[in-house]
This record gives structure tokens, sequence and C-alpha cells, in this order.
């Protein structure tokens, strides 16, 4: 037992955070490909490295899920609701 979960149990939820991670972040892709456009996209893209804590979501399976989800949120609260385009969002991710 590893913190109160089976091995099998342990390697089941990795499993399903990974299989989780991939679907979010290809379905946010797309969703993003389809409102700006893939040639705008990588058109306007900035040149912003990835932060440290991205490494995380190669350590933790939910933590990529958790930062897609929180793109997410920021997209639909911040951006949308406040009268900005999905591109406005696309460049605010992608540039300093």
């Amino acid at each position: 037992m590893i913190s109160g979960i089976y091995e099998q149990d342990l390697i089941a939820y990795m499993l399903f955070g990974i299989i989780l991670n991939f679907l979010f972040s290809m379905l946010f892709g797309l969703y993003m490909s389809k409102n700006i456009g893939l040639e705008e996209m990588m058109m306007s893209k900035g040149e912003k490295e990835q932060p440290w804590w991205m490494i995380l979501a190669l350590i933790i399976p939910f933590v990529k899920m958790l930062i897609t989800l929180y793109r997410v949120a920021i997209l639909q609260l911040y951006f949308l609701n406040e009268g900005h385009s999905h591109k406005e969002y696309w460049v605010y991710l992608t540039s300093d």
C-alpha cells in the first residue's frame, strides 16, 4: 500500500490521469484552433518559454489537466465574459 492506496489502484489512477491529460489537451487545442485558425495561431505566437512548474505535468498526471482547466477558466471568465476574442487570449498565453 502507498498512502492507503493499493499499487494497482494507484497505477490505474495515474493511467486515468494521463488519458484525461491527453484528452483535455487535444480538445483544448482543437477548440482554440477552430476559433482562431491554425495558421493564425502560428503567425501570432509569442516567444514565451514554458514556466518551471510545467515540469510537474510530467511527474504528476493530474497537474496538466488542472492547468488546462485553469486556462479554460481564464478564457471563459476573463476573456470571453469581458468581450475579448479567442485570438487575444492566444496572444496572452504565448506572450511575456
